[in-house]
């Protein structure tokens, strides 16, 4: 028997505009949850989130049936994200912190555009690197990263403050890098 969201991807496919509506309003309260997070602006937010739809719809019949498929719309999602500051050629601050943790100088922050970053996200350990990318960056809940890695909620919550931590580390010996090469 097939799956609503197995119809919704062939119509869409099929260039049917009632299916491409369904996907849309089906992912459009995650995406945007996940857009807000790198834009406090409405506008900017639903303009990403709308590209990244348009590279869904352009892209839908590439989706090989391997891993979920909202995992799939989201990693596009991102892609615009990641594409909208980088055209805008805005600095990506704070995404990774709290508002109220300013232990991480603001100058490193300014040096540092959003590929940087990426790179020092790479350097974090197995799960601490999987569990910041699902959080700060996929916009999953704990819970839904406890059910996905099989760890705990709380074992979740951990490794995004050890991610955040070492993070932090890194940023600073990156600022002192960045001020002895110039």
């Amino acid at each position: 028997m097939e799956s609503n969201l197995d119809q919704i991807i062939k119509g869409c496919i099929a260039n049917d505009r009632r299916a491409q509506e369904a996907l849309y309003k089906m992912f459009f309260p995650k995406m945007m949850a996940m857009c807000h997070r790198y834009t406090s602006d409405d506008d900017k937010a639903i303009m990403i989130l709308n590209d990244g739809f348009l590279k869904v719809f352009s892209n839908i019949q590439n989706f090989e049936g391997r891993g979920s498929f909202e995992g799939w719309v989201r990693r596009l999602v991102f892609n615009c994200i990641s594409d909208f500051f980088r055209k805008e050629n805005k600095y990506l601050k704070l995404i990774f912190f709290e508002e109220s943790e300013k232990e991480v100088d603001q100058v490193v922050l300014d040096k540092l555009f959003y590929d940087d970053l990426i790179k020092l996200i790479t350097k974090l350990p197995g799960n601490t690197h999987k569990v910041f990318n699902l959080y700060a960056i996929e916009g999953f809940s704990h819970q839904e990263i406890s059910e996905t890695l099989n760890i705990s909620e709380g074992t979740s919550k951990w490794h995004l403050s050890e991610a955040r931590r070492k993070l932090k580390i890194l940023l600073n010996t990156n600022n002192s890098n960045i001020n002895h090469a110039g």
